[in-house]
């Protein structure tokens, strides 16, 4: 790894859950490097001796985590599985890279953040302090704190509303292509418009990743495409672009009827990529465009 303006050179790099939105295009983003791509066949995060012997065994300078157990209402009602793999394991897994020396980059969510306290809306910088309304933002939370207090050399990035090529192994898609087939099936979608994020293109944030890991510049970073919108407005959005005119309604998180509890603002502002000299992401709108040619949509 170096510092801002050297010369690449190549890292031995594992991915845990590559066959995940993020892993997928974080394998193809990392081409050409010595990478050793590995899913939860391959791999059980919570086993942290399974885990130590492949880190060391591989000689590992880098280890990005993508696992998480992210169902968020089904955190709700497991929250001891919600923990075991968002911070007990990643607990662990910070230990293990702390003990090889290893650079750690481990993946969060903006869900840290509750969204009641934006009043006017700002986006929330990393210096903010986090209070996650729902069991899924609080393990995740609790795993941050494990990789900053154990691993030095690490990088803690947060996230939002992702959507990539792969699709979502724990959740059978995302949400661009949910949207898609329910108005293909002129099925009536109904959409909240009372939560406001920023959707994020995985192949984006990978990009932005693969630029981090030739740095040395560790820390929390947020990264997300720019911009904000509801999830509405991301419907509709989607629904524009393709030339499709579904009956499309806003609703009110409440009337979802979902168990857990979700940010009403949770926009994540990038003040350490810009400190540290990255570039921002391309706006929601565009990577949004890109996704939906390349999936051959449009």
């Amino acid at each position: 790894m170096r510092r801002n303006g050297g010369d690449r050179r190549p890292m031995k790099v594992i991915v845990i859950g590559a066959n995940g939105q993020v892993g997928r295009d974080l394998v193809k983003a990392l081409e050409g490097i010595d990478l050793l791509p590995l899913t939860h066949a391959d791999l059980e995060i919570c086993d942290t001796e399974a885990v130590r012997a492949v880190i060391t065994g591989a000689r590992a300078e880098v280890v990005i985590n993508t696992a998480a157990f992210h169902r968020v209402d089904d955190c709700e009602e497991v929250p001891e599985k919600a923990f075991a793999v968002n911070a007990l394991a990643v607990r662990g897994l910070a230990q293990v890279c702390a003990e090889a020396d290893c650079a750690l980059v481990h993946m969060s969510t903006d869900y840290v953040f509750g969204g009641t306290d934006r009043n006017p809306r700002t986006p929330y910088a990393e210096e903010d302090a986090p209070y996650p309304i729902n069991v899924y933002g609080a393990s995740k939370l609790a795993g941050e704190y494990f990789v900053r207090s154990i691993c030095p050399k690490h990088f803690l990035v947060r996230t939002s509303g992702l959507y990539g090529f792969a699709g979502s192994s724990g959740k059978g898609g995302n949400f661009v292509e949910t949207m898609t087939r329910l108005a293909r099936e002129g099925k009536p979608i109904r959409v909240v418009n009372d939560q406001t994020l920023t959707p994020t293109y995985t192949k984006d944030l990978a990009a932005k990743i693969s630029e981090l890991l030739q740095s040395d510049a560790y820390g929390l970073y947020h990264i997300t495409n720019a911009g904000q919108c509801s999830w509405f407005e991301f419907a509709r959005r989607i629904f524009e672009l393709q030339g499709l005119t579904p009956e499309l309604s806003p609703i009110t998180t409440e009337g979802t009827g979902a168990k857990a509890r979700r940010p009403a603002y949770s926009v994540l502002a990038h003040r350490n990529l810009l400190l540290h000299g990255f570039a921002d992401l391309r706006p929601w709108p565009e990577a949004l465009e890109a996704y939906l040619k390349e999936k051959r949509y449009i």
